[in-house]
């Protein structure tokens, strides 16, 4: 049985994310097995998942997947290359994926590997700091500094975001010294952050705001589907806006020096923080307020969320702690028997099981367990987010 991996977010899954899983058994036949690994409850963006990440696994292995394990907090809310690494990593750890898939806006897989390959060079570490120097922003910086080196038409890949993943899945698999291969899906329909839809495809973002906007899952199709709609409550959606007032309560107990420690936090960056949260009483203001040419509003998102969660660098600066499983099915079950053999990570299917762990992974499902009691004060019906979960529920088995 070949197994193929998937990094993702799944915030929500939607169309997209079904024909992704449709190819990769259409190529590979249906009997293959898919694993993702998956963010928790705090994506990227900055911000709370829409729903837990329970509810989200139970969409994805209604969607195809058979098993899914988490992406931890730390690497969850991190840059592109910290994203892939953790979710490289996961994969990795398993023994048993043996191709990773990714949605891309080109399958030119050698464009990939050569960017990917001049982002490793001192070169392109001297180019950078020259771009930088400029006052550009990081991502302006890097597309500069690469394009200096191998010139315009071999860095053009980079100008699209699932191309960038895609390249930083490419370093992580070095960084890893994994043998896991790539398969590429080109991208269908609405780019990744547009606020439109197609006849068959929208992206994420488009969902999240009518969702939240208040229109119902049932008149989203085919983006979603209608047999779904009991996981999309609309009492159950979480969004970081919602406990903004938490939010700044923590923001505003912060000594200054106390954003220096904050990944990814940068002298200069951690004052303008400081300030910001001490003059504005509203998240988009202070977003708006802090960002610059040099830093971008994904990162000063990041950055809040990280101070309200506690984060620091120091927890994502070792390896990847365990294999938490959130969810599965039959040939999960399965993948996962095989995993028990082969895995180079401890695996949790129980929270009981962190106890028989080390003092490091104890520490950080400690954090994980706090960031999960966070994100229920974050959901719009506040009285529906009891504390505690994270040693309450058991993955969820389709």
């Amino acid at each position: 049985m070949q197994v193929i991996g998937i990094i993702a977010e799944y915030n929500p899954f939607h169309s997209g994310h079904r024909h992704q899983i449709q190819e990769i058994r259409r190529h590979h036949g249906k009997d293959c097995a898919i694993v993702c690994a998956m963010s928790g409850n705090w994506v990227q963006r900055g911000d709370a998942a829409l729903l837990d990440k329970w509810q989200r696994s139970a969409l994805a292995l209604g969607g195809g997947a058979d098993l899914i394990l988490e992406l931890p907090t730390p690497w969850a809310l991190s840059s592109a290359e910290g994203f892939a690494r953790g979710g490289v990593g996961i994969l990795a750890a398993t023994g048993i994926v043996e191709q990773l898939s990714f949605g891309c806006e080109s399958r030119d897989v050698d464009a990939l590997k050569a960017a990917a390959s001049c982002l490793d060079t001192e070169a392109f570490s001297v180019a950078l700091k020259q771009s930088l120097e400029k006052g550009l922003s990081f991502p302006v910086a890097r597309q500069q500094a690469v394009e200096v080196l191998i010139g315009s038409q071999a860095a053009a890949c980079m100008k699209t975001p699932n191309n960038n993943l895609g390249i930083e899945y490419i370093r992580a698999l070095k960084h890893h010294n994994s043998s896991i291969s790539l398969f590429p899906i080109p991208r269908l329909g609405s780019g990744h952050h547009s606020l439109e839809a197609d006849r068959e495809h929208a992206s994420a973002s488009f969902l999240r705001q009518q969702l939240l906007a208040g229109i119902p899952s049932t008149q989203l199709a085919p983006f979603l589907d209608p047999q779904d709609a009991h996981l999309f409550a609309p009492a159950s959606f979480t969004a970081l806006h919602f406990a903004q007032r938490a939010v700044f309560a923590r923001l505003r107990t912060m000594k200054e020096s106390d954003f220096l420690a904050l990944p990814d936090c940068t002298e200069g960056l951690h004052h303008r923080l400081y300030q910001a949260a001490l003059t504005w009483e509203d998240l988009d203001t202070l977003y708006q307020t802090v960002k610059s040419r040099r830093y971008t509003h994904s990162r000063i998102r990041r950055l809040v969320l990280a101070a309200f969660l506690e984060l620091q660098e120091t927890h994502r600066s070792g390896p990847l702690p365990y294999l938490r499983v959130l969810g599965m099915n039959k040939r999960g079950q399965t993948l996962l028997r095989q995993m028990k053999q082969r895995a180079t990570l401890p695996i949790l299917t129980k929270a009981a099981h962190i106890h028989a762990l080390g003092a490091r992974e104890q520490e950080l499902f400690a954090l994980e367990a706090r960031c999960t009691d966070l994100y229920a004060l974050c959901r719009r019906g506040f009285g529906d987010g009891k504390g505690k979960q994270e040693y309450r529920q058991n993955p969820v088995i389709v």
